[in-house]
C-alpha cells in the first residue's frame, strides 16, 4: 500500500486491473520458468487433463503482482500530485495462503483485486505495520482462478522513536562506543 499505515482501510476493495493471456505468452513464460508439457506444447497439452494449453500458475500469480505494484505506483504519483505524501510500503515477510482454483488458458482475460483483511503494529520492528493483503483473480466468466493471502510492511505515519532507543541507536553509531556496545549483546 502506498498509504499510511494508519490509513488503510480493512477490506477495501482495490481493483488492480485485468490482463488476456495469449498462447504465445502461456508457452513464452512457461519456456522460461515452468516447463511443463501442458504449458508448452500444444500437440502434448491437448491429451492432458486440462484438455489443452494452459497458463503456469505462477505466470498467473506474477502477473498479478506485476499489477499490483503498477497500481501502487500510479497511487503514490496521484497523491503527490494532489500535494499529499504517500506512505512507505515495505517488504512481504511472507504469505500464509495460495491457489490456483482453475486453469487459464489462452484468450482469458484475467481481472486482479486486492483488500487488506486485517492489521497491526509490528512487534519486532518499530515504527511499521503489517498489512494482511488478500489477491483474488477471476476470469471473464467470474469463476476464481487464484487467490493469495500475503504480509506486508506499512510505515507508520506519526510514529515518533522512543528517546530511549533514540539513545542507544544514536551510542551504536560513535565508533569506539558503538563498537562495545555491540560486542556487548
Amino acid at each position: 500500500m502506498t498509504r499510511w499505515f494508519e490509513d488503510v482501510v480493512i477490506d477495501e476493495v482495490h481493483e488492480l486491473g485485468h490482463h488476456r493471456f495469449t498462447q504465445a505468452e502461456i508457452i513464452r513464460f512457461a519456456q522460461a520458468y515452468d516447463p511443463q508439457y501442458y504449458q508448452v506444447d500444444p500437440g502434448q497439452a491437448a491429451y492432458s487433463h486440462f484438455g489443452g494449453i494452459v497458463a503456469s500458475g505462477w505466470h498467473t500469480a506474477a502477473v498479478g503482482h506485476r499489477l499490483m505494484v503498477d497500481a501502487l505506483f500510479a497511487q503514490e504519483e496521484r497523491l503527490r500530485r494532489l500535494g499529499q505524501e504517500p506512505g512507505v510500503s515495505g517488504p512481504s515477510p511472507g504469505g500464509s495462503q495460495i491457489a490456483f482454483s482453475a486453469p487459464v488458458r489462452p484468450g482469458d482475460t484475467i481481472s486482479y483485486r486486492l483488500s487488506v483483511y486485517s492489521k497491526r503494529r509490528s512487534n519486532s520492528i518499530a515504527g511499521w505495520g503489517l498489512l494482511f493483503n488478500r489477491m483474488v483473480a477471476t476470469n471473464q466468466r467470474g469463476e476464481e482462478v487464484y487467490l493469495s493471502e500475503f504480509v506486508g510492511f506499512s510505515k507508520l505515519r506519526d510514529y515518533r522513536m522512543p528517546w530511549r532507543r533514540k539513545l542507544l541507536h544514536a551510542l551504536t553509531q560513535a565508533p569506539l562506543i558503538g563498537t562495545w556496545l555491540k560486542g556487548r549483546t
